[in-house]
């Protein structure tokens, strides 16, 4: 078997081959008339009508039986198969072919268009043109890219030799497509929030710190869809806002987490939860008959169905009822007693690093779908108070297969509140928590002008990830990789 740099080597050959023919390997225009999908399509006025045309295309296989020449195409819209057969073509450019054409190249053929015996879609070439020679050879067909690296390197080859992951790309456009189009059919209005930020707000994550040289400041890539400047937005009078755009979260990855990936969130002001719950719960389902074509999924040892009622699930309630800790009540030293007895890894000791892993640790039970309520305000601080309990909060995260797959809050227009509790943030910041979230004092200068009632909720590709019952890298074009030495 011929190494790679041989076989490089050999095409390189090639390459002089095609241009002592006066044949450009790098065309910069090409003939082509109908794309593959097209040919499918209108294949029996073309086969009829006898008519020739310029398709193009990468060739995936070729099969040769002397005089004669079987080839796959593939244009991205679809496949194809051309025949070259010599007393057809001619001698020279037959011969020509099968000296300088390899699986891989980029070709155009010109032709008439047939079905084989066995009935096989066929164009029979009279005429080809090289668009684009390959000079690496492609993955074995039947085993493509095995090492798990190596496929996330060179996505565009898993991608080319795995249909099934191509279309997982094609359903993910839809998702966002379907996201898109039903808010907008709601009334909301897409918008665009800067990336960049001075202070990040809208969740509780390390950020990714860089450097803004015109204005010599520390600047930060965002952790949420521009919460706060959505809710600007509000106080601003627009009704209702949505975004869908790159976050960046400054953490370690999982099955479930990536350090940049793609969120929505959305805002209406004057709608309440019970309104903001029957708006996701449609938006989840739209998604899921829109894009799958079902509701009921099996992801992660969960089954679930979002055609089901969705029942309400105490935050406290819960994690009592799983691990015994009151999260309210209980001491920082019971619960720190509690979380080791459990096996739970956590970082840092503050109290509300303790109750959210005392929460995640339940959650993995719920298949759901559930709302899960009244979050402790210790950590929901955009969030409004529950009118029954000043402790908690009102909102929203909607659990399925054990895992957050949205969030939903009555957002905090209290200024003062909002302020009382940023503090709480800052204190934690200087105790060392570099997740707490950090206060922004125009934010609570914009309320103090006064914002409506406001109702946000946002969720991300781990939705789609989960939907598809992948680790949410598996869904990403090209995740971020390591650098490797090419020499």
């Amino acid at each position: 078997m011929s190494s790679i740099d041989e076989i490089r080597d050999t095409r390189i050959e090639k390459l002089k081959l095609l241009k002592d023919k006066g044949m450009n390997p790098y065309p910069s225009d090409s003939k082509r008339e109908i794309t593959l999908r097209e040919a499918v399509s209108i294949f029996d006025d073309l086969e009829k009508n006898k008519g020739e045309k310029w398709v193009a295309g990468r060739i995936m296989s070729i099969r040769g039986q002397g005089a004669i020449v079987f080839i796959t195409l593939n244009d991205g819209t679809g496949t194809f198969q051309g025949l070259l057969k010599k007393d057809v073509i001619g001698d020279e450019k037959f011969d020509f072919w099968n000296e300088v054409v390899d699986i891989g190249d980029f070709v155009e053929i010109q032709g008439s268009f047939f079905k084989t015996n066995r009935g096989e879609r066929t164009v029979e070439m009279k005429d080809w043109r090289m668009l684009a020679k390959s000079l690496r050879p492609l993955p074995e067909k039947w085993h493509g890219l095995v090492d798990v690296e190596e496929r996330f390197r060179k996505r565009y080859l898993d991608m080319l030799m795995d249909s099934e992951l191509k279309e997982i790309f094609e359903k993910k456009e839809k998702f966002w497509t379907t996201t898109r189009n039903f808010l907008k059919d709601k009334g909301f209005m897409e918008v665009e929030t800067p990336t960049l930020e001075i202070t990040t707000g809208g969740a509780e994550a390390r950020p990714f710190k860089t450097h803004h040289n015109d204005f010599d400041i520390n600047v930060f890539l965002r952790i949420s869809v521009g919460e706060l400047w959505q809710k600007r937005l509000m106080a601003a009078g627009f009704p209702k806002t949505f975004e869908i755009g790159r976050v960046y979260r400054n953490e370690g990855g999982s099955a479930e987490h990536l350090q940049e990936f793609t969120n929505m969130e959305f805002y209406a002001s004057y709608m309440n939860t019970e309104e903001g719950k029957k708006l996701v719960r449609d938006l989840y389902i739209k998604i899921a008959e829109d894009v799958f074509g079902k509701t009921a999924f099996e992801t992660r040892g969960h089954k679930f169905d979002l055609a089901d009622d969705w029942k309400d699930v105490d935050y406290v309630e819960e994690v009592k009822k799983q691990t015994g800790i009151d999260v309210l009540e209980d001491s920082e030293d019971k619960m720190e007693q509690a979380l080791k007895k459990l096996g739970v890894e956590f970082e840092g000791k503050n109290r509300e690093r303790m109750t959210d892993s005392l929460w995640k640790y339940c959650r993995k039970n719920i298949s759901g779908p559930v709302y899960l309520i009244n979050h402790p305000k210790l950590v929901a601080p955009l969030s409004k108070e529950n009118k029954d309990d000043e402790r908690k909060t009102e909102m929203f995260q909607v659990i399925i297969a054990g895992s957050e797959i949205g969030r939903a809050h009555a957002e905090l227009n209290n200024p003062l509140d909002q302020e009382e509790r940023f503090l709480v943030q800052k204190k934690l910041i200087m105790e060392g928590d570099e997740e707490a979230m950090m206060p922004d004092m125009e934010f609570v200068e914009m309320l103090e002008y006064g914002m409506p009632p406001c109702f946000g909720f946002g969720f991300g590709e781990r939705f789609f990830a989960f939907l598809v019952d992948k680790p949410v890298r598996e869904t990403q074009l090209f995740p971020l990789m390591r650098p490797k030495n090419l020499e």
